[in-house]
């Protein structure tokens, strides 16, 4: 496959995975319009968000079971033109139930789609560049938090709350001819349902999946409720912390594509290095918070360490995972959910006990717990030895019995 064919299919996989990604946290933003107009309190019209969030984490790993053995590029068309569908019914539902439809629906597609779009990126590059492969596809998604939520809302105050689910149902239409037109055909997997499930129930995979829960719940636990942290105790302004956002989410971004880069080099290092940094970042943050310099330093930092784990979380589960990795990519991408509404809750309950400023130190806690859960997915390198992608890829799927054929076949 030449350079420019290459560039083609991640560019449509990273078009699919920001609309995908616009989607999750749309309706955030728009949730008293959506109320008004469905006839139900601001309370209740928040279940879209849970409801998606939930379709992510169990229906993820059950629509990969249920399409390990299909064509890769066949499915991915039609994992499009599911949410396609979802968007489209929650684009013109009548009712909030059948809003609700919509948002499972969409669910649906996401992290099989996310996972089929993350394996697919890394068997187009070489070996060495699997961390920058994984960082491009996944960069749709902080593009989307950075610019896509934001436009989304504004579009939806503006057009109304149903015009951005018409406008996702346009686009998802247009990444799927997008799919169709650069995808290559793969033959189907011929891994098994039991080969699949045998992969993520070992350890070392159940191990990486945990330290993505722990480990992302960890900034989660802070940047759900940034917002009123810096007002109270930094003095900005709402639109002060608007700008703050904005800047959060362009650190995420080239965190991102950094880790990519970094992952390609050294898998192991980068995803310590990650949250260690996290921890040290939120532990400071209760501090940082008291004068206004620091508290954009904190954020920025935390910015562009948040997303920096994509990568190599991710690419530590293919690493594990040899020839099935499907369902285990797909539980991955639901524990970064998972971590994020385990995250928001613990945040909760420190602000409803009137401790908000601290946040910080919970979440440094879960970043030092998914540090240590590294060490045990990833045992450290011998004194001296050279330490490539490629030879960190071998020695996982050596310790999981995987052999190595299983990755290249």
């Amino acid at each position: 496959m030449n350079m420019n064919k290459d560039f083609a299919t991640l560019a449509a996989l990273c078009a699919s995975v920001f609309v995908v990604g616009t989607s999750e946290y749309l309706i955030a933003g728009l949730l008293p319009q959506v109320g008004a107009d469905l006839d139900v309190s601001v309370g209740t019209a928040g279940q879209a968000v849970t409801a998606y969030a939930l379709g992510v984490v169990a229906g993820g790993p059950l629509m990969a079971l249920v399409t390990s053995r299909l064509p890769r590029k066949g499915l991915a068309i039609g994992l499009m033109l599911l949410f396609a569908a979802g968007s489209a019914i929650s684009a013109v539902a009548p009712s909030f139930g059948l809003l609700l439809v919509g948002r499972v629906v969409s669910s649906l597609s996401h992290a099989s789609f996310l996972a089929l779009a993350l394996v697919t990126a890394t068997r187009v590059v070489p070996a060495e560049r699997t961390g920058s492969a994984i960082a491009t596809v996944a960069s749709g998604f902080t593009v989307a938090t950075l610019l896509g939520v934001p436009l989304g809302a504004l579009l939806g105050q503006s057009a109304g709350w149903r015009a951005p689910f018409a406008v996702l149902t346009v686009l998802s239409l247009v990444c799927t001819v997008l799919l169709a037109a650069f995808l290559t055909r793969q033959e189907a997997p011929s891994t098994r349902l039991r080969d699949e499930i045998r992969v993520v129930t070992r350890r070392p995979v159940m191990l990486a999946i945990a330290t993505t829960a722990v480990g992302f719940s960890g900034v989660a636990t802070v940047y759900t409720y940034i917002a009123p942290l810096l007002i109270r105790f930094s003095g900005f302004s709402a639109a002060s912390v608007s700008g703050l956002l904005l800047a959060y989410g362009a650190g995420s971004f080239l965190g991102n594509i950094t880790a990519g880069k970094l992952t390609d080099k050294s898998m192991s290092a980068t995803v310590r290095g990650v949250f260690g940094g996290l921890a040290g970042t939120l532990l400071l943050v209760p501090f940082a918070v008291m004068w206004q310099p620091t508290a954009v330093a904190a954020v920025l930092v935390l910015g562009l360490l948040a997303t920096a784990t994509i990568a190599p979380l991710q690419g530590l589960i293919l690493h594990h995972a040899g020839a099935a990795p499907n369902l285990a990519v797909s539980a991955n991408v639901g524990a970064f959910n998972l971590g994020a509404a385990a995250g928001s809750v613990i945040g909760g309950a420190i602000v409803a006990a009137g401790a908000l400023r601290w946040t910080g130190l919970a979440g440094a806690g879960l970043s030092l717990i998914g540090l240590a859960l590294t060490c045990l997915v990833l045992p450290r390198t011998r004194a001296g030895s050279a330490e490539s992608p490629v030879a960190e890829v071998e020695a996982s799927l050596a310790q999981g019995g995987v052999g190595h054929r299983e990755i290249h076949s």
